[in-house]
């Protein structure tokens, strides 16, 4: 069996076609053009400014320098300030906290200690005798606490407000 063989030809490709773009259309857009203007020039004077004005200019800028520290080394002071105050005002309320937790421990066992005894009592005039006996000490020692506490609050206040106080009466100077 013989075989027929088919050779192919390649199709040559087709080249892409360019437009023809025609170097002068027919609808030109017109030219505008700015119009020139000369600036003109002007000629800066040549002064020289006088001693006296000089010399106020410098004294001014040193007292705005001057007063510049002073406020800064004021705001530097008053930060300070706020920061002790904030801290002794911190330690006297956690110690006013431990103040009334401890008034609060002390009265809870003079509670219970009162209960031992009442359990303890073999009479019912011996348990109003207890009970009666316990109200007047306790109403002692509550009046006792609560001086004790007032008494601290006002130190802590005192201590806070003090510096803020003394800060501000030297701010009064100073302006």
């Amino acid at each position: 069996m013989s075989e027929a063989q088919t050779t192919t030809t390649p199709t040559p490709k087709a080249k892409p076609k360019v437009a023809v773009v025609p170097s002068e259309s027919k609808f030109e857009m017109p030219k505008f053009e700015m119009p020139k203007f000369e600036m003109p020039k002007f000629e800066v004077p040549t002064m020289e400014v006088p001693p006296a004005f000089r010399e106020l200019a410098e004294k001014t800028i040193a007292q705005f320098k001057d007063g510049y520290e002073k406020m800064k080394s004021q705001a530097e002071e008053a930060t300070e300030t706020l920061e002790e105050t904030y801290s002794t005002a911190s330690k006297g309320c956690s110690g006013y906290g431990l103040k009334v937790v401890e008034t609060a421990r002390a009265n809870s066992n003079a509670a219970f200690d009162l209960m031992g005894e009442l359990l303890a009592a073999k009479t019912y005039s011996e348990v109003v005798e207890k009970t009666t006996a316990f109200m007047r000490s306790q109403f002692d020692t509550l009046t006792a606490q609560a001086k004790e506490l007032t008494e601290h609050a006002q130190k802590v206040a005192t201590e806070t407000a003090e510096p803020i106080k003394e800060k501000f009466a030297s701010f009064g100077k100073a302006a």
